[in-house]
């Protein structure tokens, strides 16, 4: 029975190919892409990852994507346009905390809740920080008007070549 089936196949195979069903197939002709990279067993993820378009970062555990929010919580609060927004992004990363707590997986990382008002402070001595700078920057000097060039010639003047 096997060898049946196994022949029906390679029968179809072989009409597909008389009929040119197999010919100028996408990159036909050409070399397999990464032919000359060593192997590596996770060339389909990384191809997948990088087809769909999704950072590595997606394929972390919870707790280590957890743990580098949080290391990058200040950066990201110190350009949020207000108050409100910077405590509505620290209690939702307290939530997902909260979740994680409640509920670890491996990898164990201790992962701790933000404290909201610490944040806060941050964020206002980093808005102090632009306004300071902004105070401290001279104000630009107006630019002196250029003559305006003329890009058309005016008919009753001569060429410059001649």
């Amino acid at each position: 029975m096997g060898d049946r089936i196994e022949s029906l196949i390679e029968a179809q195979i072989r009409a597909a190919r008389e009929n040119g069903e197999f010919d100028d197939l996408p990159g036909a002709g050409k070399p397999l892409p990464g032919h000359t990279e060593p192997y590596d067993e996770q060339w389909w993820l990384k191809e997948f990852l990088r087809r769909e378009g999704i950072s590595g970062t997606a394929m972390l555990p919870p707790s280590i994507q957890l743990a580098r929010q949080v290391e990058r919580l200040p950066d990201e609060i110190r350009g949020l346009p207000s108050e409100q927004r910077v405590r509505e992004t620290v209690a939702e990363l307290n939530r997902d905390i909260l979740d994680y707590q409640v509920r670890p997986t491996p990898p164990f990382v201790p992962v701790r809740r933000i404290d909201v008002e610490a944040m806060v402070a941050l964020w206002r001595e980093a808005l102090e920080a632009r306004f300071a700078a902004a105070r401290q920057e001279p104000a630009p000097e107006p630019r002196a008007k250029a003559k305006p060039r003329r890009w058309l010639r005016k008919r009753s003047e001569p060429p410059h070549d001649a």
